[in-house]
């Protein structure tokens, strides 16, 4: 199959020029004025619109078990309404049960994930520690294409990594070359203030946010960044929610040290008052952890976004539907915790950022693909409208309008967070891997057309840094 994308403008992390684009074979083979293309390529007229990379989203969860129910979204679904919002393709969670072993989880995911639509590619969680993990953690980057590991500071009691399985995991990363990735809530603090809100007969979905005040968060976060110091390597923190903890991303960062922050679109965009909705269905909705945040911390994440200090936006698009929250009807703690939005990310972010002047149409491009298709490393082959690179494209229409809500979106769930917003700034067409398969509101989509992204680690850098640690080993003192 052949596409010629016409009459557009290329927009790039780095530039925007006015540009034909020809697809062939899943690639990007010309870009130009007066291509020279076989007769029978298929044209998109793509006059008065802009040719943007695919949407990358790195923080998903589809079918995830959790919370003694599974997401109510799968690898096909969730693909699909991925492709509709323009975001061709994800990096999804693996996440082992304590004790599991990494690679059995690995399989399974991998077996779910073969009816995906669109690209993808893993996280793995560490959740405990022995020899075998650090043996499946070098299996996993060097036979099967990973290069982070998650861990969960948060879940008490489930799959919350311990500092000393923190320690042990960032070491092993630092061998292979992959990067630590890290939910920050101080989980104990969690666990404890849950019990202190239910004592206080606090039962509804307000004790969520009350449990899990932004000093969880900061406190978090800053020892993670503290143990990556010590340890001397880089760390990706998901889903930063407040300002204390994007205080210290940026101090870390002005101090020379390797952190990369994430921000979810909901948390630039929705604040905490979603939880004293006096309909329960509706506010247990919005339950997710971090929770929403009172509205200082949304302007204090915009400013995180602009000076370069959060560099991806992502969804955490783990899906709940009402009859699944309802199982914490009587206890906030045990609501699932979860929301959807990979669908819709890139327009919100459209039209409350740039089309606000908060973003310019390159810095759209940076964190919403660009910038994690290098934090993950596949960049250029995503994240790029560049020759040779994959043709996930997306074709924008700065003039299209559309209402967000649940009953017309893609995304398998009963509720929208961005219900009844009006936007402006909308795909009209998406690409995958040179396939036409999204067009003005109809998908058109292959079951199991995805392909699996490996992710090489980042070997030459830490050499690098590994280099330097054994320049500087301490010798004992002679006594």
């Amino acid at each position: 199959m052949s596409i010629l994308i016409k009459g557009g403008t290329v927009v790039n992390a780095e530039n925007t020029a006015r540009a034909d684009v020809y697809c062939e074979e899943g690639k990007i083979v010309q870009i130009g004025e007066n291509l020279d293309v076989p007769s029978e390529a298929e044209i998109i007229d793509a006059g008065g619109q802009y040719v943007m990379p695919g949407g990358i989203d790195p923080h998903t969860h589809m079918q995830l078990p959790f919370m003694g129910t599974v997401a109510s979204e799968d690898f096909y679904t969730g693909t699909a309404a991925g492709l509709a919002g323009g975001t061709t393709c994800i990096i999804d969670f693996v996440i082992p049960a304590p004790q599991q072993n990494l690679m059995d989880a690995f399989h399974q995911w991998s077996d779910w994930a073969e009816k995906a639509v669109s690209d993808y590619s893993f996280h793995v969680a560490v959740t405990w520690w022995d020899e075998s993990v650090h043996k499946d953690m070098g299996t996993l980057v060097s036979d099967h294409g990973f290069n982070s590991f998650k861990h969960f500071m948060a879940y008490k009691n489930a799959i919350m990594a311990t500092d000393e399985t923190m320690v042990n995991s960032f070491s092993r990363a630092l061998e292979l070359g992959a990067i630590p990735t890290v939910h920050a809530e101080n989980g104990e603090l969690v666990f404890q203030l849950q019990r202190k809100m239910k004592e206080m007969g606090i039962t509804g979905p307000e004790g969520h946010p009350m449990s899990r005040p932004p000093e969880v968060e900061g406190e978090a976060a800053n020892r993670a960044i503290r143990i990556a110091q010590a340890l001397d390597v880089p760390v990706y923190l998901v889903h930063v929610s407040t300002k204390e903890a994007l205080e210290t991303i940026t101090r870390a960062r002005s101090e020379g040290q390797r952190v990369f922050g994430e921000v979810l679109a909901g948390h630039l965009l929705i604040d905490d008052s979603v939880y004293l909705d006096p309909d329960w269905d509706r506010a247990a909705a919005h339950v997710m952890s971090p929770p929403f945040r009172p509205k200082e911390h949304q302007e204090a994440l915009w400013r995180g976004l602009q000076s370069g200090n959060l560099q991806t936006t992502a969804t955490d698009h783990c899906c709940f539907c009402a009859d699944q929250k309802a199982a914490g009807r009587d206890d906030f703690s045990i609501i699932p915790n979860g929301t959807a939005g990979v669908e819709n990310r890139m327009e919100v972010l459209w039209h409350t950022g740039v089309s606000t002047g908060r973003l310019t149409m390159n810095e759209f491009v940076k964190v919403t693909s660009t910038n994690a298709a290098q934090i993950f490393n596949i960049h250029p082959r995503k994240g790029s409208v560049s020759v040779g690179a994959d043709a996930d494209l997306v074709v924008w229409d700065p003039q299209g309008t559309k209402t967000i809500s649940a009953k017309t979106h893609h995304q398998n769930i009963d509720f929208n967070i961005f219900e009844g917003m009006e936007v402006k700034g909308i795909p009209s067409h998406t690409l995958s891997n040179g396939k036409l398969v999204y067009k003005s509101g109809e998908l058109m989509v292959e079951r199991g057309a995805g392909n699996y992204v490996k992710r090489p680690p980042f070997a030459s850098y830490y050499d690098a840094v590994n280099k330097r640690r054994e320049q500087k080993k301490p010798t004992a003192v002679k006594r």
